[in-house]
This record gives structure tokens, sequence and C-alpha cells, in this order.
């Protein structure tokens, strides 16, 4: 079987599919992309990539009217309460995050981020968000919109977790391989 251009094969998609076949090739392409920076910049900064996602969410929090807590914590990271207070006790011992009152509720703690994380995220991270806001600039105004609700279509889609692929029939192009006919099936992604 001949594959595409764009290295991916025809077990998802039929020949008329090809520009869209690309497109969502590139969205992948992003996502691995997306994917290794972030490893790239948890292992820079001596962390996993959970403690990341943590540090992010504390920081997109204290610009909001609602600090962080650890119960919205471990919402966010979908994992335990337990594995969150390892989490926060890691990031506390390595003076990344610290604990304090919370204004409103005397049994719960906010999360802040210390000063120097501030500055050793701007500082990691800085030049790559500006190149991305280069990037972001090329888009025509106009076709903003669109680029941004395909790719918000496409991240509900991606968080669906009601999808049982059993249940789904898979439509393929006559000279494609099925499993089936014995052959090995393509890469589910």
């Amino acid at each position: 079987m001949t594959q595409p251009s764009s290295g991916t094969s025809r077990y998802w998609y039929g020949p008329a599919d090809e520009d869209l076949r690309d497109l969502l090739e590139a969205v992948r392409t992003l996502r691995r992309a997306d994917e290794a920076m972030r490893q790239r910049a948890s292992r820079d900064m001596g962390m996993n990539v959970n403690d990341l996602r943590a540090l992010r969410f504390v920081i997109e929090r204290e610009h909001t009217d609602v600090p962080a807590t650890p119960r919205m914590l471990s919402t966010h990271l979908d994992v335990s309460t337990a594995a969150t207070t390892k989490l926060v006790d890691r990031l506390c011992r390595s003076g990344h995050l610290e604990r304090g009152p919370h204004p409103d509720d005397r049994r719960s703690v906010v999360l802040r981020v210390t000063p120097d994380v501030h500055h050793e995220v701007r500082e990691r991270l800085g030049g790559m968000h500006s190149r991305m806001l280069d990037v972001a600039r090329t888009v025509p105004a106009s076709a903003r919109p669109a680029v941004r609700d395909f790719l918000l279509a496409m991240a509900e889609e991606l968080s669906r977790d009601d999808d049982d692929a059993a249940t789904h029939v898979v439509t393929v192009s006559s000279d494609a391989p099925t499993a089936a006919s014995g052959t090995a099936a393509a890469p589910v992604d």
C-alpha cells in the first residue's frame, strides 16, 4: 500500500480526505511538539510534567479573584487528593509553591507560587511564548476565529471519555488493509 505524503495511513481516511488528513496530521504534530516542549521544560526545571502543570494552574489562578486551593488543583490535574498532597508538599519543599491562609475559608489553604518561580518561568519559557505569539500573528485576523473554533472543537473531541472503539465502524478505502483481512491495523492516532 502506498502511504500518503503526510506519512499517515489511509486506515481512517478515504482518497477524498487527503486535505483533512493533512490537517489532522498537523494537529498531531502540534500535540507531539507540545508534549516534547513540556517534557523539556519540566526536565530543565527539575520536576515532572504534572508539577509543571500544577505551577501553571496556580499562576493562572493568581490572575483571578478565586485563588488556587489543593482541591481545585486535584480536580485540574485529575489526580487523587493524596497525590495532590504529595505534589504540593514536594513543590513547597523545592521552593516552587507556598501555602497560605484562605481569605474566606479557615479550613482551607491557598497555593501561591514563589517570586523565584515567576522569574524562572519567564526566563525559561518567555522566549518560546514570544515566538508562539509571532507565529499566531501570521494567521490573518479574519481567519483567527475559525482557527480558534477548530482547535477548541478538536480539544473538546479529544477530551471525550465516552469513546468506545468497539462500537464504531471504521470506513476504509478499498485498498486499505483491515483487521478482518488478517493484516495489521494502522496506528490508532
